[in-house]
Order: C-alpha cells, then structure tokens, then sequence
C-alpha cells in the first residue's frame, strides 16, 4: 500500500475496546475535532511515507542511545526505547482539568508530607490511619522535624493517569520520592519535531521547554545558601538502573554534575564532591535513588549506593535533596482512600481529579470486600518492593490456589494490601506493523515548583500496552510509548525544545567546575581500553597475516617466528592460557599446528580473558558511565560498533579474511570515536584525561611487544621476520621505511619505537605526552615542586634520552640476550605502572572512609 489515502482508509482499521473510553471517536462515532486535524496532515504523507518517517524515529532513538533497563531480562539489560509515532493528544479544555487537579494534588501532597514529618494532625485527628504511616517504610522517623528550605516537602512530583470507561479521569499512582519519566518524555519530543516537524505547527503543540526552566529555577531556589550558582548534583545509583539513560540524558541537557555515591562524601558538616581538584561543595542533590538507600549510616545500613552522613548534613541545613528523604511515604497506595478528607482538611477543596477506588484492607469491612471481589480488582502493597517484582496482581488472572495463597497473605498482614478498582484504560490510536490499531494508554503527567506553587509539563509520558491483551502497562514488560500533545488555542507552542534566553540580570561567564573523580577515572580507562583495543587487535592481525602468507622457505626458520610470535600474542593480550605451555606437549604442537581456534576465541569470545570481545565490553560499559560527557555522534559511533561487532560475532563461520576484515572495521569505528571525541570535547581537562590512559596504554604495548619478542638473538631471518611483525604490529613500517630507507636492523627500529621524539608511536614521544598531561593535573598543596607522577615520568624521559639504538642492542653475557634493552624495558615499565598507581590514588580514589557506628532497622 502506497501514495495518498483518506483518513477514513486509515481509520478503519483501528477498532477500538468497546469496553474503553475511546480516544478518537465521541460516542456518536464522530472523530474528535484535535484527532481530525492531525490525521488529516497524517494521511497526507502516504503510507510509505508514514513508515519511513516511523523508521526514522527508531532509528533516531537507537543512535542517541535511548534505552530502558529490563531487569531480569536474558536479552540484555538495556532494552532500546520505542516511540509510537501516533502521538497522544489532549484538548485544551481537557488539559486545563488535568493541570488544575494536578496543581491542586501537588499542593496537597507538598502539605501532608509537611503534616506527617512535622505536627501528625492529620494522624491525631483520626484522618489518616497511623497504620498506614508508621507500618510504611517510606516513612523515616529519622526526617522528622527537619526545617527544609522555604518548608518545601515536595519539589518534583508525578503521577500516573487513566480514562475510566466513562471518560474520566482518574490518577493511578503517585511518585514523589524519585519521579523518572521527564527526560524520556523530553526524548520523546525531540525524536517527533525532528522526524515530523510539520505536524507541530499545524497543531499548536504546547512547547516543554518552560518544564525544564522551571526545573532549573526550583533546584537553584532550593540551595541553602545564597550563591548565584549553586552547585547541582544529580545522584544516581549507576548504569545498572532501569532509567540510568534518563539521569545521564538530564546531566547533559540540564547541565549539572551527574555523580554516584561514592562521589560524595561528608566532612565538617558538609556534603563534598570529589574532583580531581580536590573537594568541592555541594549544595543541591537532585535524586533518582530511593530514599532509604541515600544513607548508610541512618537508613539503609548495607547500601553501596548512598553518602554516609547525608541525612545529617540535612538537618544542619546545608544541602538540600530533592525530592526530601522521606517523600516516598506518599506513594502509599493505602493513603488513596483518604485523600479526599485529607484535601478537605489541608485544602478546603474536594479533589478535581480523583484517586481511582481503593479499599485499605488494614480497615475489616474494607478487607472483607477485597477478599470477596478479588476477581474485580486489582491488588496491591502499600508500598513498592524490590525491583523487578510485580508491582499489581491482577485477581482475574489467579488460580485457585494462587488466590487463596494471596487471601492468606491478606489475612495475615491486611495493612500491607489494598484493593483496586480494575479500570479499562481508554483506548488511543496505536501505529502497530504499519496499520492503526487500538490501544490502552497510561498518561504520567510531571510537575515542579514554582515559587509557592507547581506548574505541570504541558506533555506528558505516555505508555501503551505492547499487545491487545496485555493488562498491565510497564516499561517493565515492554509498553510503547507515546509523545503527549498538548493543544493550544493560543500562541504557546513550539517545534523544538529550548530554553529561553536570559534577557536581564547578570551573567557569570566563568562557571568552572572541576571534573568528578569518577567520571575522570571512567575517561581515564576509557582511553586504556580504547588504545587496548586498537593495539591487540593490530597485533592479532599481524599473527594471523602471518600465519596465512608465510612463505619462507625454511620450515624450521618458520616455526621459531611463528611460536614467538603466538606466544607475544598470548602475553601482549593477556589471553591466558592461549599459546604459553611446554612446547612438548602433544596439546602445544596441536596449537602450534592449528591456530586459528585460539584466534577465534582470542577475537569473538567475550568470555575469554584478554580477548578482543571481553575488551570491548569493558570500553563500551566505561564510555556508558560517562555517556553525559559524549556528543551525540560519539555515542552513535559506540552503538554502531557494537551492533557491527555483534553481527560479525553471529556469524555462522569465520574465514581469516572475514576475521581480519572485522578488526579492520574495529580500529576503523575505535579512531571514529576517538576523533569526534577530540573535535566534541566539553573541556580541555576531559580530552587530557582520557588521552592520559590512552598514551600509557600505549606505552605499556609497546614495552610488552619489545619484551616478548627481542629478548635474545635469533637466527638472522627469523630476527628479519620479528622486526617486521613488530613494525606491522605498530603501523610503523612505511614510517621505517621513510626514515631510514635500508633494510630492517635493530638498531634502527628501536631508534624509531623507543627514542624519536617526533614519531608519534614512539616511547619517547609518548612518555613525553605523559609527562605534559600529568603537568596540568591539579598539585596537592600549592608546592611548586614536581608532582609524584611528573617526577616518575622526567626520569623514564631522562633514561630514554640518554639510551640509543646501538648501546640498547648489544648482546650481554652468554651473547644471546639483548642485556640492556630487557633492563631499561623493565625499568620504564616499573615507571609507568607506579604512575598509574599514584594517579588512580591521588585523583580517582578519596580514601576517607567512613563506616556505621550502630545498626538501623528501617520499618
């Protein structure tokens, strides 16, 4: 099906649940004024054309690295994002509903946790039942009665919405320790105006941007103390998070310091931020971590995730945490119930938007109706449990013994449960397989403050169930989802994203910040196992090449080159056990015989230690960790490699040339990287950081292929054949070739690999980068003496300086082993590896430990 077709073609294809609100038709069958207009723009671009623009987005989504982790998951951790390209859309007039009930449920939730943490009156008063809040372990006994600034007890808040069968709207869930969503619903938008920029204008889409300055502006007024330009930190539990994407993305977009944990530390009273310029305050934390896990030494006792102290600093009122430590109280499905009084009590106002019917089971006529209709209703805890788990049981899908399984545990623990209403979600339009097809959606709207208000995103997260018959939807188990129009009759609407311009006021044009000791420590072995990557694979391929083309006429000649050389490859790699053993050994001549399942291993075996594969993981997850810090085209030349790398692993049988066309394409992408790295860096100090581990990666090659292969004399033309692989190995040969224009000698070659200051793959050369990037690091003190790592490098500079080719290569003792070579090898590489050391120390490690004095239990 191609070309133009009418919007009633298009439409007859989507039939909707007749038991669902339907999103696109009015009860009398009529399309809705707002879907009319975008499908009227829509079928104009034609069916090929549809798709091609919806390839477009998932393509484009792919590229920018959009990704959800999928717990659990045997397909991977990291599941890529789907965008439907069918937008939801929301009338002016049903927004201004949606964004008053979520105001007014915002303000209300801002004054019960100000309630709960603070007088109880709601408690006292018999409103809420103290069950609910003191059986939670949401609830932090340890937060109470802590002056927050401004008393502002919620700063970001969520909620997940839904059309019953009648069209009204009803709120599902409520997140408010750590709302996620935001930034995915940014993606969302930036992939539609860039695949569909069209269709914006036509529509009046409601712009985001406002979202985002107000986010900006509610973290600044939030900071303890009057700086213009507070420091922002967003706290993250790591790359293994379901929405580690959603942090890093916020970290670039936003601007602020992405960090985990163990960045920070607490001292006089103070949260620290670890740099490799020392410590450095911090006065905001915005938080994407659950509470309890925040702080080791109050709340979770066996947390790695949290800052030891922070809940102290807290209470000195020198940092402020948004959302406060103690919010997720309020996602209590078991409060639900009692909302209404609640608003009516804080308020003075019924809600305009409603909590879908609840029954708290700690309440016996309440739990006696759960225990009844269980087949009606949907069941869940009162409070989250680990990640993973199901956050919902449907009691219509329950066996028998499953369901007086889950009566018992009702029974046994009736305040831990509540009873739902089971809503047919309204039925939205849905792009499935290049048709219209019908399906259920869950709206997740997102507000913050604004002075001594919210203000809602005009647009929202939309999910929709990857099947038809699917009832729970969650990221989780693989919902689509949906960028969210907004409709305005008014001049508030925008294709792109983008933050307003400052028109007044001052500028602070120098806003340096130090780089994170973790982040510089992820972009320092970034670099190692970039240049580790390029240099095993060269040398793999040199030993390959050789194996495939010798042609030497001595057989005996051949087989001594040939064991060194596999022998460097298992020693240069790491690739233990690999080509290392007693050569009399029937398994060792085996090897020797045929080695090309050696290779194969050493190349597409992620399991293999040292491996071409293992190494590649090992970059791709230290480029992940400061995926924030990379432009859009560096992430997109990592995705590239790895899908590359992976088809090439898939494939049923390897041919040499094939194995050797893939590292081709390796090195090829692993130089991309490195370049649009160079061309995108943010700052000097992050390009220094990674080409410091990229240039003693390198160092450390060289001394190890110089060691494996020249450590004693050989037979003249095994020698001839050794030098060659090593110059191959390094991509050197052209360069000898032109320099010296005669035949291989050793002296010449360790002239140009050792001691050439102005040959870029030279010792010399490189160990001299060293000592430049080490230079600018920041000194301990304000001594003007040498630094520990510049000192270890003026002395191998100065030992190189004073060697030469000649005195290198001569022969010591019996005659046969190259003596002073193999000791000034030794020494730079003793050198070197104690650079690395005191670097990780000095700059990547804070050793102020700190530990929990008693054990807390957390209710």
């Amino acid at each position: 099906m191609s070309g133009q077709i009418s919007v009633e073609a298009f439409l007859q294809q989507h039939i909707p649940d007749s038991h669902s609100y339907n999103e696109l038709y009015t009860e009398q069958g009529n399309i809705r004024a707002t879907w009319e207009s975008f499908f009227s723009s829509w079928q104009g671009m034609g069916h090929t054309e549809i798709q091609n623009r919806t390839n477009d987005i998932l393509r484009l989504l792919k590229e920018n690295g959009v990704a959800y982790n999928i717990y659990n998951d045997p397909s991977g951790e990291n599941r890529p994002w789907e965008l439907d390209p069918i937008p939801q859309i929301i009338s002016a007039t049903d927004w201004a509903i949606i964004n008053n009930g979520l105001v007014q449920r915002a303000t209300l939730f801002n004054l019960l946790l100000k309630d709960i943490y603070g007088p109880q009156t709601l408690i006292k008063e018999g409103i809420i039942p103290q069950e609910l809040i003191y059986m939670h372990p949401g609830f932090l006994r340890s937060c109470m009665h802590i002056n927050l600034p401004a008393q502002q007890h919620l700063v970001i808040y969520a909620a997940d919405m839904a059309r019953g069968s009648d069209g009204r709207l009803w709120i599902i869930s409520d997140r408010t320790q750590a709302p996620s969503g935001y930034g995915y619903a940014l993606e969302n938008r930036f992939a539609m105006s860039s695949v569909l920029p069209e269709l914006f204008s036509n529509l009046q889409v409601r712009r985001l941007s406002p979202f985002f300055d107000s986010l900006q502006q509610a973290l600044h007024s939030i900071a303890p103390n009057t700086n213009d330009t507070p420091r922002i930190v967003i706290l993250t539990p790591g790359p293994e998070n379901e929405t580690y994407f959603e942090h890093s993305y916020l970290s670039g977009f936003l601007g602020i310091t992405l960090v985990q944990g163990n960045d920070l530390m607490v001292k006089d009273n103070f949260v620290w931020l670890k740099t490799i310029d020392g410590l450095e305050r911090v006065d905001v934390i915005l938080r994407r971590m659950d509470d309890v896990y925040c702080d080791p030494l109050e709340l979770k006792s066996d947390s790695l995730l949290g800052v030891p102290g922070l809940l102290h600093v807290v209470r000195k009122g020198n940092v402020a945490i948004a959302n406060p430590l103690g919010s997720s109280i309020i996602e209590n499905a078991g409060l639900m119930p009692f909302l209404h009084l609640a608003a009516r009590h804080l308020l003075s106002e019924d809600l305009i938007v409603p909590s879908i019917a609840t029954w708290w089971c700690g309440q016996p006529r309440e739990m006696q109706y759960v225990i009844d209709n269980l087949p009606h209703l949907v069941i869940r805890r009162i409070f989250r449990q680990t990640a993973g788990t199901r956050t919902a049981i449907d009691g219509a899908s329950l066996s028998a013994a499953e369901a007086a399984t889950l009566i018992r545990k009702i029974k046994a623990n009736p305040h831990l449960y509540t009873g739902q209403e089971k809503i047919n979600f309204s039925s939205t339009p849905s792009w499935v397989n290049g048709k219209i097809e019908s399906r259920n959606s869950l709206i997740r709207g997102f507000l913050v403050k604004k002075e001594d208000s919210f203000v809602a995103m005009p647009g929202a997260l939309t999910r929709t169930n990857y099947t038809k018959s699917s009832f729970v939807i969650s990221n989780q188990t693989g919902g689509i989802s949906k960028d969210t129009w907004v409709i305005s009759s008014g001049e508030d609407h925008v294709q792109p994203v983008k933050f307003q311009l400052q028109t007044s006021g001052s500028y602070n044009l120098i806003q340096k910040e130090s780089l994170p000791s973790h982040t510089a420590e992820n972009l320092f072995w970034a670099g190692r196992y970039t240049d580790r990557l390029i240099n095993n694979a060269r040398l793999l391929r040199t030993v390959m090449q050789f194996v495939m083309h010798n042609q030497q006429p001595s057989q005996a000649t051949a087989n001594a080159t040939k064991k060194i050389l596999l022998a460097a490859l298992t020693h240069c790699t790491y690739s233990y056990p690999g080509f290392t053993g007693n050569e009399n050994t029937e398994q060792y001549q085996q090897l020797l015989n045929n080695p090309w399942n050696e290779f194969l291993q050493t190349q597409y075996d992620e399991n293999k230690s040292g491996g071409l594969s293992q190494n590649l993981v090992l970059f791709k997850k230290s480029v992940y960790n400061v995926r924030s810090f990379l432009s859009a085209d560096s992430w997109r030349v990592v995705d590239q490699l790895g899908e590359t790398w992976q088809r090439a692993k898939s494939q049923p049988h390897h041919e040499p040339a094939s194995m050797i066309n893939d590292i081709d394409n390796l090195n090829t992408s692993m130089f991309a990287f490195l370049g649009m790295n160079r061309e995108s860096a943010r700052r000097e100090q992050e390009w220094a950081i990674l080409d410091l581990g990229r240039k003693l990666e390198q160092s450390l090659f060289i001394i190890r292929i110089l060691q494996q292969v020249l450590y004693k004399r050989q037979e003249t033309q095994t020698e001839y054949e050794l030098l060659e692989a090593i110059l191959a190995a390094t991509q050197s040969m052209v360069t000898y070739r032109y320099t010296f224009r005669d035949h291989l000698q050793l002296p010449l070659v360790l002239e140009l690999l050792m001691l050439d200051m102005n040959y870029p793959k030279s010792l010399a050369y490189l160990i001299d980068k060293i000592r430049l990037h080490v230079s600018t690091l920041p000194k301990q003190g304000k001594t003007q003496t040498l630094s520990e790592p510049e000192r270890l490098m003026l002395e191998a500079h100065t030992l190189l300086s004073l060697s030469n080719g000649l005195v290198l290569s001569k022969l010591e003792g019996s005659g046969e082993e190259y003596v002073p070579l193999s000791k000034l090898l030794v020494k730079l590489n003793e050198l070197l590896l104690e650079t690395n050391a005191v670097i990780s120390k000095t700059y990547f490690k804070h050793t102020l430990s700190q530990q929990q004095l008693f054990v807390t239990r957390v209710l």
